[in-house]
């Protein structure tokens, strides 16, 4: 018999095998009845692998919701209180773990609320399925109801834009919406659902995922990565991207720790590695040491291994050279975003995963940079020492203790601004554990994506930080956490400030406070009125008490933190960046208001505010 080809059929066989098909192909055709359209998606999105949906129902696409009914075994609804928050879980849930979830939204003001999360998907490369109601075909161009084109608003946010106007075609676009998600540089693709389209009735098949063969790197490219490593002395990995398996970060590691490479993260991408290794050294973004950041500059071979090179990540396009001055070697999925800012000594496209798995393979050299990675390694470690910042409750400290707190598959969800960047300085996220926030840098995302979070992973502890501003735009959505049984805990970071507005306000107009100033209800008096857990710390010693009586309670929870507003990052205070500039003369002294003094840890109770409104905060506390 020759290997390879089918063995010989036997007198019999080939008329068999001939009704075998026949059989199969009437089975088939039994099970492609006439359905409708809100029907053929709900199965479209099923065949497809497609389990959750998150949603805000709406009148626009009500059939949908009752094909989803008949699916009900097959995939989970989650009902949400706002479009935003919707998405943004959705998001979450295909940033953990790798497969697109599906949301929903009404046409209209529903895809208007939606959109945040369609562009954090997006500069994240995530992949995200969002479905939007339309008016009926006969109404379109008239400016009806609620009537928005969606190409034309989507269409510089979302990887592919569509809108399915015959509904023999659902399975199809469903399909190839799914491949353009999970594809290349991951992404959201947006899909317009005509009403009348989905009433209508038709026979046709459903389609299954396919099964494509990512791209694999050019084995000579890796024979050029090993000389240039060779080479090098001051060698620097940045890990970046999306979609990464368990088998491609057990690879990379290999890769990593072999070389005993320094190892740094992108923006926002904290958890791709673990940070009590001894070649971990920190990450680039919003808030990076700047002690790091000048070492990154001696770097004389950059490894780019799944990160864009965007903005954040390289400090405003300055930690190195557009035109080539350090060696990179870039190693992305898409080729169109190798060389799109800097132009690499070696661009290589593959998926991350398969690179790794095919790097782990390489022989190390004689390796000549250990005392860089060890010298990177311990300016790690020295920025992690915690300060004596001034105030009852040091959240470096906090941050240390939240370290240990953690369970060790633990899910941190974050939002944007400058408490943010508390969690990457202090903690070593380690190898298990996730640290998730939206790299476009929107406000109110973490607690959805907490949400979101712990429905996909319900026996994981889940954790988001927010500050006060981000949690009002979107901390009603703990809601959405009850209605569907999980609970997780909310910490609260308040300053009673849109804090790095104030930050930059401070640098460029000092003591002239402008619009950046918030009044806060209680927080633990809200969470508390779903029927939840609530606690205000305003010492350090209270939050690790609290955060145990949190996880204990096995509710949603709420810790607010009652933090220093003076305090306005990690590493100066309002004083220091009022210092920093030459402050108006004429500028008036602010006020203090009357302070009252909060509970200390009460799971029951908090009281008003135990610190001055921010925009009248003291300025006489010392540097770091």
């Amino acid at each position: 018999m020759t290997i390879g080809r089918e063995p010989p059929m036997v007198r019999g066989e080939e008329s068999c095998k001939a009704e075998e098909i026949v059989e199969l192909a009437k089975a088939h055709k039994a099970r492609v009845v006439s359905r409708p359209g809100g029907r053929i998606l709900a199965d479209a999105l099923v065949a497809q692998g497609i389990d959750h949906v998150f949603e805000v129902p709406g009148e626009s696409y009500l059939d949908v919701l009752d094909g989803l009914y008949a699916v009900r075994d097959k995939l989970q609804l989650i009902t949400c209180r706002f479009e935003a928050g919707a998405v943004n879980m959705a998001e979450a849930f295909g940033k953990l773990t790798g497969r697109p979830a599906a949301a929903m939204v009404t046409r209209g003001p529903g895809a208007c609320h939606g959109a945040i999360g369609v562009h954090i998907a997006m500069q994240d490369s995530t992949p995200l399925l969002l479905f939007v109601g339309q008016i009926p075909s006969d109404q379109t161009d008239r400016e009806a109801f609620q009537e928005i084109d969606y190409r034309r608003m989507f269409g510089s946010v979302a990887k592919w834009v569509t809108q399915i106007d015959h509904v023999g075609r659902i399975p199809e676009i469903v399909a190839h919406a799914v491949d353009i998600a999970v594809s290349g540089r991951p992404g959201p693709v947006v899909i317009a659902l005509p009403e009348d389209m989905q009433r209508q009735t038709v026979e046709v098949p459903d389609i299954g995922p396919a099964t494509i063969t990512p791209p694999r790197p050019d084995p000579a490219a890796l024979v050029k990565l090993s000389a240039l490593l060779a080479r090098a002395r001051k060698p620097l990995a940045l890990l970046g991207g999306s979609r990464w398996s368990e088998a491609g970060r057990a690879a990379i590691r290999s890769f990593l720790t072999r070389h005993e490479l320094p190892v740094t993260v992108g923006f926002r991408r904290q958890a791709l590695y673990d940070g009590t290794f001894d070649n971990f050294v920190g990450d680039l973004g919003v808030g990076a040491d700047p002690a790091l950041i000048a070492k990154a500059k001696e770097a004389d071979l950059v490894l780019a291994i799944g990160a864009r090179l965007g903005e954040a990540t390289t400090q405003g396009y300055t930690l190195f050279e557009p035109a080539g001055g350090v060696p990179i070697v870039h190693i992305y999925p898409d080729g169109g975003e190798i060389g799109r800012v800097f132009r690499p000594t070696l661009g290589i496209v593959s998926d991350l995963n398969t690179f790794a798995e095919a790097a782990a393979l390489i022989d190390p050299p004689r390796i000549g940079w250990r005392a860089w990675t060890q010298e990177l390694r311990a300016l790690r470690e020295a920025g992690r020492e915690v300060p004596d910042y001034p105030g009852p409750l040091n959240l470096g400290t906090v941050m240390r203790e939240l370290e240990t707190l953690l369970a060790p598959d633990a899910i941190v969800t974050t939002d944007a601004g400058n408490f943010a960047t508390w969690a990457p300085r202090f903690i070593n996220f380690g190898e298990r554990q996730s640290y998730i926030g939206p790299c476009n840098g929107a406000m109110g995302y973490a607690v959805p994506a907490a949400v979101g979070a712990k429905i996909a992973f319900p026996e994981r502890m889940v954790v988001a930080t927010v500050g006060d501003g981000g949690f009002l735009m979107t901390g009603p959505e703990i809601a959405t956490a009850f209605h569907h049984g999980v609970a997780p805990i909310v910490l609260v970071f308040n300053n009673q400030m849109y804090g790095s507005i104030r930050m930059h306000q401070e640098r460029h107009f000092p003591c002239r406070v402008s619009g950046t100033a918030l009044t806060n209800p209680d927080f633990a008096r809200f969470i508390e009125a779903f029927g939840g857990h609530g606690e205000v710390v305003t010492e350090t010693a209270g939050f690790a008490p609290a955060f145990r009586r949190a996880v204990e309670s096995g509710r949603p929870a709420v810790i607010e933190l009652v933090t220093n507003p003076e305090q306005i990052t990690t590493r100066a205070t309002i004083a220091d960046l009022r210092a920093a500039t030459k402050a108006p003369k004429a500028a008036a002294k602010p006020r203090r208001q009357p302070v009252q003094k909060r509970s200390q840890g009460n799971p029951r109770r908090g009281a008003a505010s135990a610190l001055a409104s921010p925009s009248l905060s003291p300025i006489s506390a010392p540097r770091e």
